[in-house]
């Protein structure tokens, strides 16, 4: 079985998280996940590559990640959890390792913080974090969280935030942390991904005979970024979202994740947000497909 996402976006963001999640992992799913904006600009300075013309409605109601994954941990016991992702340089670095942390913590052990840089400017407006600053700010995030999920006492002097040498002994439950995982696309990403994620989070979409050779292609950018700094690349494990559009057919989800599995890509978790619009149908899909 693959996971799927939480409930999150548009009409969905006010779902009974607690009650989803449980009965997804009752249905046989390993892993369940959340994604991350903050708001929907109503004349966008930028949109994503896939987008044409307007941000989508369903990223008018966001429910936040954590608490949702927070939720999730409470009333499940074998599930995965994990962010794909979240966009790190919004985040204070100290608060962000201490949630993270209670995450891990209550879920003893089951969370698989994945990270990016997002793609909106007007969203990082309202953050407070400069879009400009956007590598360099996920790269000091990271630097950060591994230090106060490793160390203690811990001290940080950096471009953009510092720590006075203080004691921080709430550590997560894996050891020596948690898995980083990173989601990109770029050819700066990629190489981020290679130089220091222990997982990476790409996309695919759901289709009959859907073409992996991008995918393959970015997967060759991580491997050459990790040889290029002495890391053996194949300790990066890689958890695919594949996206489902309205309308795909549930065997062509089922050929696109067998397809994956086969190429190298065992592990994988379905995003329904565009394609099954209330809570019940979409556990009627998960059963339907852990069906087949």
């Amino acid at each position: 079985m693959v996971g799927c996402t939480l409930p999150q976006f548009g009409e969905l963001a006010h779902a009974d998280v607690a009650a989803f999640a449980a009965a997804t992992e009752q249905l046989g799913v390993d892993s369940l996940w959340v994604a991350d904006r903050l708001l929907a600009p109503v004349d966008p300075t930028a949109l994503h590559a896939g987008m044409r013309g307007a941000i989508p409605e369903h990223y008018r109601t966001i429910a936040d990640p954590l608490i949702a994954l927070t939720v999730a941990a409470t009333v499940t016991t074998t599930v995965r959890l994990g962010a794909s992702v979240l966009v790190g340089p919004w985040y204070p670095p100290v608060q962000l390792a201490r949630q993270l942390t209670t995450i891990d913590a209550v879920s003893d052990g089951r969370l698989l913080p994945g990270f990016g840089v997002g793609w909106s400017p007007d969203e990082y407006c309202a953050s407070g974090a400069r879009f400009e600053d956007r590598g360099a700010l996920l790269d000091e995030l990271l630097d950060v969280l591994i230090a106060l999920w490793t160390t203690s006492p811990v001290e940080h002097q950096g471009v953009h935030w510092s720590i006075p040498p203080s004691w921080v002994d709430f550590k997560p439950v894996q050891r020596p942390r948690p898995p980083i995982g990173l989601g990109a696309f770029t050819g700066a990403g990629l190489r981020r991904v290679g130089e220091r994620a222990d997982c990476w989070l790409p996309v695919v979409w759901a289709s009959n005979h859907v073409d992996l050779s991008p995918l393959h292609a970015q997967r060759n950018a991580v491997d050459a970024a990790a040889r290029a700094v002495g890391r053996d690349s194949a300790e990066i494990t890689a958890q695919v979202r594949v996206n489902v559009a309205p309308g795909t057919p549930l065997v062509a989800v089922a050929d696109t994740t067998r397809r994956l599995a086969d190429n190298g890509y065992p592990d994988s978790f379905v995003e329904l947000m565009w394609a099954v619009e209330d809570i019940d149908s979409q556990l009627e899909w998960i059963a339907k497909f852990a069906a087949l």
